[in-house]
């Protein structure tokens, strides 16, 4: 049933007794998200038991309002929420392209995952309006006890490991790792790639002071051929999770489009959040909001965008340069707040959304020599892709990262306001109208070891959501 109703503004919340409304398992609701940008479906597919509920049993609420869209279930008879979570997909980015808004159809498979109700349920899809509340999109009725809901064991794909191992899946955040283009004898390879993008996630703050609050699993997913499907090299790879580049025709975007493939995979192991990790020396990867991030595994950076990607994926934080080529097109619509709590379009500077970092004496907008970053940014960008253009080896390309974050490092530690929280011109894709908190951060350059303070905040409630 397809509906435009506005989401209530006050939720009705039920007694949070897990064990009065959840029977333990976990209920998978797959589904085909379909349109263009001026219009969009929902269309069942399955639902599917897979096994232990690996999340919260005691925060089954999403307080964070983050996403483009939202997942909901109520009890059918008191309409009470009793479970709910903020989400983005790739739907949500591919209807924001030329593609889509040329009118060209496409179809996503897409699923959300949430703990198996007792009874029968109403299970809702809400998609974020420009000016901020949710609409209704998709809702259905799902009896757990009834024949259509599929209970088929989970057949064994792989082996599933530990890398480290914290505690009970529903008090931790449970990051599970699966590499895609590891041939049967790269699995020593593998697990050595798991161990050093791990370590990088765990060496940078809030991380690294959370460790504890994190358990890690990764499958030994052995691959036909090694490495993955580069099409602009007419380099086609079958790999079991299907990574490949130039996804939306970026270059350097890393997706897979095999949602049903990947989350049978998937759900051998307890996970909050997965990182794909494809074997590859090209540089890229991708990540999206409450569904997953991939990352290349042998590039000079490769640590750093593990943890970049992994903080769009885990944190919904949004990126903060705007300098290099993408594929979107009025992906922050102008005059409206972006969700993502690292990005703001200062509509209102009085109450900016990090203000509580804000000192009294920083002024907003704050100013930064942005000018001279840009040339700087900018030429280099052109260097990399006169660079891509000729096939240059990987090498080449990597060391003008090298080059610009010699000379921008101290460029941005220079800035007068280096260190305080303000709002940065330049944000979001945008060089105007979107704002960052820090002249610097994981989410603007591959300069800093760690988060700023907003995307610190950011994660740390991300993590508290998955963890007691």
């Amino acid at each position: 049933m397809l509906s435009m109703l506005l989401m209530a503004t006050v939720l009705v919340s039920a007694p949070m007794d897990f064990e009065d409304h959840f029977t333990g398992q976990t209920l998978r609701f797959d589904y085909f998200h379909s349109g263009v940008a001026a219009e969009e479906h929902i269309s069942l597919d399955a639902f599917r038991i897979e096994g232990e509920w690996p999340g919260s049993r005691t925060q089954l609420i999403d307080p964070t309002g983050l996403g483009k869209y939202q997942v909901e279930m109520r009890d059918l008879q008191s309409q009470a929420v009793l479970y709910s979570r903020g989400f983005a997909s790739i739907y949500g980015e591919w209807e924001t392209t030329g593609e889509a808004r040329r009118g060209i159809w496409r179809t996503f498979h897409e699923s959300q995952r949430m703990p198996e109700p007792a009874r029968p349920v109403q299970v809702i899809l809400r998609k974020r309006e420009h000016a901020g509340g949710f609409v209704e999109i998709f809702s259905c009725t799902v009896d757990p006890g009834s024949r259509f809901v599929q209970r088929m064991p989970v057949r064994k794909q792989g082996e599933l490991w530990a890398f480290q191992e914290k505690g009970d899946p529903s008090v931790k955040v449970d990051l599970l790792i699966i590499g895609d283009g590891y041939a049967a004898d790269e699995m020593d390879k593998y697990r050595a790639d798991v161990a050093r993008h791990a370590e990088a996630l765990f060496a940078a703050e809030p991380f690294k002071s959370r460790r504890d609050d994190f358990n890690v699993w990764a499958i030994d997913l052995p691959s036909q051929e090694s490495g993955i499907t580069r099409p602009r090299a007419d380099a086609w790879v079958r790999t079991p999770l299907g990574l490949s580049f130039n996804a939306f025709d970026s270059e350097r975007y890393v997706l897979t489009y095999e949602n049903r493939e990947l989350r049978e995979i998937a759900a051998q192991a307890p996970y909050d959040a997965i990182m794909f990790m494809g074997n590859t020396r090209k540089y890229g990867g991708g990540g999206i909001f409450n569904l997953w991030a991939t990352t290349s595994s042998d590039t000079s950076v490769s640590e750093y965008v593990f943890v970049h990607e992994f903080g769009h994926s885990f944190g919904g934080l949004a990126d903060e340069y705007y300098t290099s080529q993408i594929a979107y097109e009025d992906f922050n619509p102008a005059g409206t707040e972006p969700w993502e709590p690292n990005v703001t379009a200062l509509l209102d500077p009085e109450n900016i959304k990090w203000a509580e970092f804000v000192d009294d004496d920083t002024p907003l907008p704050t100013p930064w020599k942005q000018d001279a970053y840009d040339e700087t940014s900018y030429d280099y960008q052109k260097k990399r892709n006169e660079a891509r253009a000729r096939h240059a080896p990987d090498e080449e390309v990597e060391q003008l990262f090298a080059e610009l974050k010699e000379i921008t490092t101290p460029m941005l530690q220079g800035e007068e306001y280096f260190g305080k929280v303000g709002a940065f011109e330049g944000a979001g894709y945008e060089a105007k109208g979107l704002y960052r908190p820090e002249p610097d951060c994981i989410m603007f350059t591959r300069n800093p070891e760690n988060f700023c303070r907003v995307c610190s905040a950011a994660l740390e409630r991300m993590i508290n959501l998955y963890s007691e």
